[in-house]
């Protein structure tokens, strides 16, 4: 596990000079579903909130996060919403608060030597799939996928290979037939012709083939415990989160990785400029989730995941809005 440790201070005047609200923020990985956070951090919006964040990259996935959040160890993480429904089915409240992608951005790409056909659904058989991590949201997708193809899962070899260059190289060097991952990785697939992509869920429509619907993804979430007893910090944070989802809006993709910390930045950098401006149709402008987007996750969960299956799930708990109604009326 890679750690970057990145510190963001400030000093607020508020009746005279006080300290800044410390606060520890987890990021599952720095793939463009996350986007939105590290352009919070670049513009300096959660030092205009008064607060100081700490931030800790788990390159390796969103599940190594969610453990981190879970043990206490971070107090917000920005991970995948899917994390939450399986969080409850394990008797355990972890609540979305802000969504920051409405879809996947997901893609499955082969590698040169790569022998499945999408339209032959058994040729996946015998490979070898690169995905961030286990449990991450890139295994469920693979999961599902061969559940809807009625293939045993065990007709294929899932390897954790992280996100980023990490996963384009694991699928450059052979390491791997197929990768499941994110942009910035799928554009440089394409971009250094490493290979193709053959499944393609960065659009709505392409969610809704693979998925049956609108798939909600990148989200800050924490334990209903933590929202509880620091509901100013989480209402701040979520300032941060909107207004930052209003700048993307509004600006162009060379705009938005001039304010990105180098960190963040993978890569060949216009490669990486063109990744960004294909992810801009992911991202929420509001940060609010929809009703029915959220059961997509659900029903994806329900098919392969026997615990979540078995549980009666309350969507309701899984997510709340509170947060980023009140940050609408929050100015730029």
């Amino acid at each position: 596990m890679r750690r970057l440790m990145l510190a963001v201070t400030a000093a607020v005047a508020i009746c005279g000079s006080a300290a800044a609200e410390p606060v520890r923020i987890s990021v599952g990985s720095y793939n463009l579903n996350n986007l939105p956070f590290p352009v919070a951090v670049g513009l300096g919006l959660f030092q205009k909130e008064g607060l100081d964040v700490t931030v800790e990259n788990f390159a390796s996935g969103g599940s190594k996060t969610l453990q981190a959040l879970v043990a206490g160890s971070t107090d917000v993480a920005v991970g995948f919403y899917d994390h939450t429904i399986q969080m409850q089915s394990q008797n355990k409240s972890v609540v979305g608060f802000v969504l920051l992608s409405r879809n996947s951005g997901l893609v499955l790409a082969g590698g040169k030597a790569a022998t499945f056909d999408p339209a032959r659904p058994e040729t996946i058989k015998g490979a070898k799939i690169g995905i961030t991590a286990p449990g991450s949201s890139s295994d469920f997708f693979v999961r599902y996928y061969l559940k809807q193809n009625k293939i045993p899962a065990e007709s294929v070899y899932l390897i954790g290979v992280g996100s980023g260059a990490a996963a384009v190289a694991a699928l450059e060097q052979g390491k791997i037939d197929l990768l499941v991952n994110y942009d910035p990785a799928a554009t440089y697939v394409e971009q250094k012709g490493i290979g193709k992509i053959l499944i393609d869920a960065r659009s709505d429509e392409g969610a809704k083939q693979v998925y049956g619907g609108i798939y909600p993804t990148s989200v800050l979430y924490a334990t209903q415990q933590y929202i509880a007893k620091n509901p100013g910090t989480v209402q701040k944070i979520t300032n941060a989160m909107v207004k930052a989802l209003r700048w993307i809006a509004t600006h162009s993709a060379e705009e938005i990785v001039a304010v990105l910390p180098n960190d963040f930045i993978s890569g060949e950098k216009q490669t990486y400029t063109k990744a960004v401006e294909k992810a801009k149709a992911i991202f929420s402008r509001d940060g609010q989730f929809d009703e029915t987007d959220v059961q997509t996750p659900l029903l994806v969960l329900k098919s392969f995941n026997d615990k979540v299956d078995a549980t009666s799930i309350d969507l309701a708990k899984t997510y709340t809005n509170a947060f980023a109604v009140k940050a609408q009326s929050v100015s730029n």
